[in-house]
């Protein structure tokens, strides 16, 4: 692909338009990025039909218009009152409460090396209709996502613990509360005891610092700055020609979609990505799947000044892991691209990341969307599978799978894109390959790990994720990848 670079974008964007087949890793220059907005009151709102009720609800209504705001609530004690008349001693949450819109919600927590042994539950009510919801399971388990240790992203001193989101829709109103739990003891175990005195063990505390995320995905438009709209503006378009750059050779630039190519035009292409390899590679047989159409960071409105700026590459693609997103099925395809914003929002005013940590994202309507900036063709470094960011791609599934069969769109889906990307790099979606983990709770660091090319996320970390509904699908997910590629 270097031979297809446009000139016009000048030398500097050229250097980093440059497409080798293994790009050594990037590092680029960080900027400070606060890890949660300015949080809103923390007051309920007034009632309607109070004097301030008018003005609530226009600023209501204002921040509804804005690209896209988190807001960050410290959780307190919860007492026994009229609304949680059980709430035992310890608990933590908050009391029914009016806020501005939101559409996903989440917890975080100072250390990201703690864990939250516990239940998390959130209500919410319903702009549209005021109605509230019944209570929501929140996923605690999201220690298993992020950059490996040691990396800059997340030695950075921003990231923190959080629960996975959860997509609500429009909501103006949220009650929470979260619960630490003991474990269970195994039946007939020493810790179990008989009769009803059983010896379990105590409730662990909860983690420290625990604030409730609202996040409003708002539109793409860039966000308004101490300097004024002009130059958050500039700025913003800036990082986004870098983001859009990248995909030159495949797209115009600012292009909202990668048009999918057939065959013949993917080998072309393909045979253009190879070409720096040595003579012997560029004739083997180009087993590579037809490029499907991938919807860009521009198609799904990503505000690319949130994110870090540059990018960070891995040397090569030898495996990809799927992952769902946990967030929940409640969500229309038309929504996606609300959903993903506020994932990307979460992931980097919340948790602390450098930008969204899925290279790609798969709705339940088979469409698939450009995740982490960094050219969808190349090796982009994510913060997908801890201790196995190196040398993979992350694939999220939206939605949450465990109970739920996956739809046979985002299956087939995942196999035309791992067809694609895995062939780029001549890699079967069928076979094996060995990975050098980072460090996880299921491989230590530095053990060579022979996994499928195609796995499931709980494979290189002690995990639920990506569902046993979506993993128990992906071994048909790689025959379908091995059939595109014509093997």
């Amino acid at each position: 692909m270097r031979g297809f670079l446009a000139s016009s974008i000048g030398v500097t964007c050229a250097a980093a338009l440059a497409l080798p087949l293994t790009p050594p890793a990037l590092a680029a220059t960080a900027r400070p990025v606060p890890s949660t907005e300015a949080a809103a009151s923390a007051r309920p709102a007034p009632h309607a039909g109070t004097p301030a009720a008018a003005t609530t609800t226009r600023r209501a209504a204002e921040a509804a218009t804005t690209p896209g705001s988190t807001q960050s609530l410290p959780l307190q004690p919860l007492t026994r009152n009229r609304a949680t008349p059980s709430a035992p001693a310890g608990e933590q949450g908050l009391h029914p409460r009016s806020v501005r819109p939101f559409s996903l919600v989440g917890v975080v927590w100072d250390d990201p090396e703690a864990e939250l042994h516990g239940r998390v539950q959130v209500r919410t009510r319903a702009a549209d209709t005021g109605t509230w919801s019944g209570w929501q399971d929140v996923e605690t388990h999201n220690a298993d996502h992020g950059a490996d240790r040691g990396t800059p992203e997340s030695a950075s001193g921003r990231v923190r613990g959080a629960t996975a989101p959860l997509w609500v829709g429009e909501s103006d109103g949220v009650e929470l509360r979260v619960r630490s739990e003991a474990g269970h003891a195994e039946p007939g175990s020493a810790q179990q005891g008989t009769g009803a005195a059983r010896n379990l063990p105590a409730a662990p505390p909860l983690p420290s610092g625990l604030r409730l995320e609202l996040v409003d995905p708002g539109d793409d438009a860039p966000p308004p700055s101490a300097d004024g709209p002009r130059t958050a503006a500039l700025a913003e378009n800036s990082a986004a020609t870098e983001a859009s750059a990248v995909n030159a050779d495949l797209a115009p630039l600012g292009a909202t979609e990668i048009a999918p190519l057939n065959r013949a035009e993917t080998e072309r292409e393909f045979a253009a990505f190879n070409a720096g390899a040595p003579a012997e590679q560029q004739q083997a047989k180009p087993y590579i799947g037809p490029r499907p159409g991938i919807v860009t960071r521009r198609g799904w409105g990503a505000n690319e000044g949130l994110r870090e700026s540059g990018f960070r590459y891995t040397k090569k693609v030898r495996a990809a892991f799927v992952h769902h997103t946990a967030s929940g099925n409640n969500y229309r395809c038309s929504q996606v691209p609300s959903l993903i914003r506020s994932i990307y929002r979460y992931h980097v005013k919340s948790m602390g990341w450098r930008d969204i940590g899925y290279n790609f994202l798969i709705d339940k309507c088979g469409k698939i969307y450009e995740g982490r900036a960094g050219g969808v063709a190349r090796p982009v470094l994510g913060a997908h599978t801890l201790g196995f960011n190196s040398n993979s791609m992350g694939i999220a599934v939206l939605g949450s799978y465990d109970t739920k069969k996956p739809s046979k769109s985002a299956v087939k889906a995942v196999a035309r894109l791992t067809a694609w990307k895995l062939g780029l790099y001549r890699v079967n979606p069928k076979g094996k390959t060995y990975l050098k983990s980072a460090g996880s709770n299921l491989h230590g660091k530095g053990k060579k790990v022979r996994l499928n090319v195609i796995s499931g996320h709980r494979d290189g970390f002690k995990t639920e994720c990506p569902g046993r509904k979506l993993y128990a699908k992906l071994g048909s997910a790689r025959s379908k990848a091995a059939g595109y590629q014509g093997r």
